[in-house]
């Protein structure tokens, strides 16, 4: 009997591995690994910038035998999916003509290139069942980091990394406000959902996380970016998603919780007042000088523009057109730096009337796939805007943080809105 049972088992150990073995080189059998991989790369997008690099890495590796490629060149036909590769394809061959540094040519690639990511996600995602689970995973990392961010403000040693502000335990307060200002909004819908549903616990639960992400920007840590980008996304929520009577509510409402945390938040004040300051007396002291450097990298990339109009100075020119710019009048006028903190401004130096056009031509190609109804809509609409307007005072899509922002929210909640096209399309 033992001898039996021992000459029936190999046989069985060894189709079970190759069964296992074969499972692995399915296509089919890699979806929900590079379903999991995305969800990883969500969660761990507030905390770390190794460890959403190299999870990209693997999921480019899951994902890559799971792509029907006939199918997937004719989604590249769409604007959506083929201009991220046409701003890639420009900025490559931008250092041809480039004026920098070789070195400064391929590092100003890197930020061009992670928009190439999105069309494998939209289309991974048009096919995938847990989109919504990525974006669960990125508000449940974000709700953590505002908790977390409470404590180190009130004991400073718990800080992870050692960072410039107070209440930041990781990275720093531009990349946490973004972060925290796109789940506010991301939570608007469904709160307003369940309310009108009747859902009271689970609107208040949504209310709850809102609260959680707003107060700490008043009180805690906030970028002026971030507080424009609330304006701007407001108004959109308000135009997108309520009547009239609503909206008014809506504003009444906001001025009311202005007006009382600009009352009681010392923080918050300062903030909005050092603005001035910072504009006033940035010339003297650079380390006060945030408004006006801003002012005085815009005037200088404006001049680098109009100096190559069409297709720029090449890629990774920026840091040589301020340093023919430089002088000796003062500090700040003598700096050097590689990013005019405009993304509009940053790519026209670089890459002319040509990458601008490029630029917005695939800004608005994103907003017109959201323009429909439905969470994953909302949240895709407001991803892009907020990219949009934040980059008017940053280059927040070349950054590294609010760059895979970008990417994870186009493409996955794109990826949710042409999976309900094409099953709308199905059942019609």
């Amino acid at each position: 009997m033992t001898t039996e049972s021992a000459t029936w088992s190999g046989p069985a150990d060894r189709q079970g591995g190759r069964m296992g073995w074969r499972s692995w080189r399915n296509p089919a059998a890699l979806l929900p690994a590079a379903d999991v991989l995305v969800i990883l790369i969500a969660a761990s997008l507030p905390w770390s910038t190794t460890a959403p690099s190299i999870l990209v890495g693997l999921w480019l590796l899951a994902v890559t035998p799971t792509i029907a490629w006939r199918d997937y060149a004719r989604q590249l036909a769409r604007p959506a999916f083929a201009l991220p590769f046409a701003l890639l394809l420009l900025a490559l061959l931008g250092t041809l003509w480039s004026e920098g540094a070789w070195a400064d040519r391929l590092h100003a690639i890197k930020p061009v290139a992670k928009l190439v990511l999105i069309p494998p996600l939209l289309y991974h995602f048009s096919r995938s069942e847990r989109g919504l689970h990525v974006c669960i995973a990125f508000l449940a990392s974000c709700a953590l980091l505002a908790v977390f961010s409470w404590i180190v403000l009130l004991n400073p040693t718990w800080k992870i990394t050692a960072t410039a502000s107070s209440g930041v335990p990781v990275k720093n307060y531009i990349d946490q406000s973004q972060e925290f200002t796109l789940c506010t909004f991301a939570l608007a819908l469904p709160a307003l959902t369940f309310w009108r549903d009747r859902r009271a616990v689970a609107a208040l639960v949504c209310l709850a996380l809102i609260l959680l992400f707003v107060t700490n920007m008043v009180f805690v840590a906030a970028a002026r970016t971030a507080l424009f980008c609330i304006v701007v996304l407001l108004a959109l929520f308000a135009w997108k998603q309520l009547n009239r009577r609503a909206a008014l509510i809506l504003l009444a409402g906001a001025v009311t919780a202005s007006l009382l945390a600009w009352t009681t938040s010392p923080y918050l004040r300062q903030r909005i007042t050092d603005i001035a300051v910072e504009y006033r007396h940035g010339h003297e002291d650079i380390s006060r000088a945030s408004t006006a450097q801003r002012l005085t990298y815009w005037r200088k990339a404006l001049y680098a523009f109009t100096e190559a109009p069409l297709i720029g100075h090449g890629t990774g020119s920026i840091k040589r057109q301020f340093e023919r710019a430089a002088t000796s009048e003062s500090s700040l006028a003598a700096e050097v730096v590689s990013n005019p903190h405009n993304q509009t401004l940053n790519v026209a130096m670089q890459w002319g009337l040509l990458g601008v056009v490029l630029l917005y031509a695939m800004w608005i190609a994103h907003l017109r796939l959201f323009l429909g109804e439905g969470l994953a809509a909302w949240i895709g609409l407001a991803v892009v805007v907020q990219n949009i307007a934040s980059s008017l005072i940053n280059s927040h899509l070349f950054d590294f943080h609010e760059g895979w922002m970008y990417v994870l929210g186009v493409g996955v909640a794109g990826g949710m809105v042409l999976k309900a096209h094409a099953e709308q399309g199905t059942g019609g």
